[in-house]
């Protein structure tokens, strides 16, 4: 009982704050990138790839910085990380997609972090299912 304590208490498992930490890092340097090259549009003729890269690297530093104060509750961090995955895996292909076979310094910078992101978001889908796995009651008696 002891060591169920850890998996249910309030706050958060040391891998993900380390691991969130590092999904936000990665999506406010995203953020600022993407928002400089739409400031240096000028709002005009901005690729839609952009737009989508800006509106997920904001959501991503919102939400995971509320995640930092509000701790893991394992009954919804799964879905939480699930849907973020997703997100940054299409920002990935958009990025990978724009910016391979280019020789522009922060276009690679936006993919590094993009796949940044997106790894350890998907080592949280992974680690969050084996703790709510873990934690789950069991129906069957353990000999």
């Amino acid at each position: 009982m002891v060591g169920r304590t850890r998996d249910r208490g309030v706050g958060m498992h040391p891998f993900f704050l380390a691991s969130n930490l590092l999904i936000w890092v990665s999506a406010v340097i995203v953020m600022g990138i993407v928002s400089y090259w739409i400031s240096l549009a000028n709002g005009q003729n901005v690729g839609e790839h952009l737009i989508y890269l800006e509106v997920i690297s904001v959501l991503t530093v919102v939400f995971f910085l509320a995640a930092f104060f509000l701790g893991a509750y394992h009954g919804y961090i799964l879905l939480f990380n699930l849907i973020f995955s997703y997100l940054w895996l299409a920002a990935v292909v958009l990025t990978t997609q724009d910016f391979t076979h280019s020789n522009y310094d922060l276009g690679h910078t936006v993919e590094a972090f993009s796949y940044i992101a997106f790894f350890f978001l998907f080592f949280n889908v992974l680690y969050s299912w084996y703790i709510g796995y873990r934690a789950s009651p069991r129906t069957t008696a353990v000999v």
